[in-house]
């Protein structure tokens, strides 16, 4: 039960702070979907750093890595949003920023989590 609650309250945190990065970096104007991006990218480095520090000499306990990766991590980015986002991009018939933007999430995404895991070592 304490896991549960572990990951609960780090996902309550992620998801408001995506929230707020959203609001502050998403301009529906410019059509790519900024805050979305950092925040999934941001998530990547973290999960990165932290599953690293983890598996580092036994670093972060169990309930601090369920906390952390799982509950922040998992509530931070979103795959769910990057999945719609990209739907309205190519409902709208702007094949290059979907093409930029799932292309840049993966690849960046990838670098991110190996350059977290990368500081740590």
């Amino acid at each position: 039960m304490k896991q549960l609650v572990l990951v609960f309250i780090g996902g309550g945190f992620g998801s408001v702070l995506r929230y707020v990065v959203g609001k502050w970096l998403n301009n529906p104007d410019s059509g790519l979907p900024y805050g979305t991006f950092a925040a999934n990218i941001v998530g990547s480095l973290l999960i990165g750093i932290i599953l690293g520090l983890a598996a580092k000499n036994d670093t972060l306990t169990s309930n601090q890595t369920l906390l952390l990766a799982t509950g922040f991590c998992g509530g931070f980015t979103t795959f769910s949003t990057f999945a719609y986002e990209n739907h309205v991009l190519l409902k709208s018939g702007d094949f290059t920023s979907f093409a930029m933007y799932t292309i840049a999430s993966f690849v960046v995404g990838f670098l991110a989590v190996f350059a977290g895991l990368y500081v740590v070592k």
